[in-house]
């Protein structure tokens, strides 16, 4: 089975919910690779131990995945600034934020961001549709390699 598109998971704290992620996506996606970007070392080893094709740590390899990635997913601090307890850098900000990839963002609520209008989910409510976003982008988005 060839790759279709490379997706860049990123997450910091423990690695829970990349962990979750990784699962998931590596279940319903097996074409799909997955590159698991940890914030901690930590949060990297829970996202290979869960099937990640690839691990990185730390703030380099988000930018530089935020440039090859064709898809980021992760929870909604990846775009802010000192989120998951000052673990996210500007530079990731930024990186993840200007990236060209198409984001899904996990509302989690524990980067003192509200979103106004989001629906209280649990994690696995937050995945499965996470799955489905990842389904549109992918039947919508032929791969560029």
């Amino acid at each position: 089975m060839e790759t279709t598109h490379t997706v860049a998971i990123i997450d910091g704290q423990g690695g829970s919910l990349g962990k979750s992620l990784v699962e998931a996506i590596k279940t319903r996606f097996p074409q799909v690779k997955v590159l698991a970007i940890g914030t901690n070392s930590l949060a990297a080893s829970a996202m290979l131990r869960s099937g990640a094709d690839a691990i990185a740590t730390g703030e380099n390899p988000v930018v530089v995945a935020a440039r090859t990635a064709d898809l980021i997913v992760g929870p909604l601090g990846i775009i802010t600034a000192d989120a998951l307890h000052g673990e996210i850098t500007p530079t990731m900000a930024v990186a993840v934020a200007q990236s060209r990839a198409h984001k899904i963002l996990l509302p989690i609520s524990k980067c003192n961001v509200s979103i106004v209008g989001r629906q209280d989910l649990s994690l696995g409510e937050m995945i499965n549709l996470s799955l489905e976003e990842i389904q549109t982008f992918l039947d919508s988005c032929p791969p560029q390699r």
